[in-house]
């Protein structure tokens, strides 16, 4: 069973994915369609940073990974046996 502070670490979670999913698409799908001298333009970081910082995040996930898939292999291989 989770515990307090678990249930709070997850709703906390789903609160700020929740939150940076409806910025992303109201950034990407919604803010082409408003005029570029609108108020709400400066609440939002420039379009170039729409395709970037999903990149960028990308990337590190991959990196990420493979350093932690590299080492589990590392320390799972078995010592080669000598004859």
């Amino acid at each position: 069973m989770a515990t307090g502070s678990d249930r709070l670490a997850g709703a906390g979670l789903v609160a700020f994915s929740t939150i940076l999913f409806i910025y992303y698409t109201v950034w990407v799908i919604c803010l082409p369609f408003i005029d570029s001298d609108h108020v709400i333009h400066s609440y939002f970081l420039p379009r170039e940073y729409a395709v970037l910082l999903p990149l960028v995040a990308a990337l590190i996930l991959l990196l990420l990974m493979g350093i932690f898939v590299t080492y589990v292999m590392w320390k799972s291989r078995s010592p080669k046996k000598s004859q």
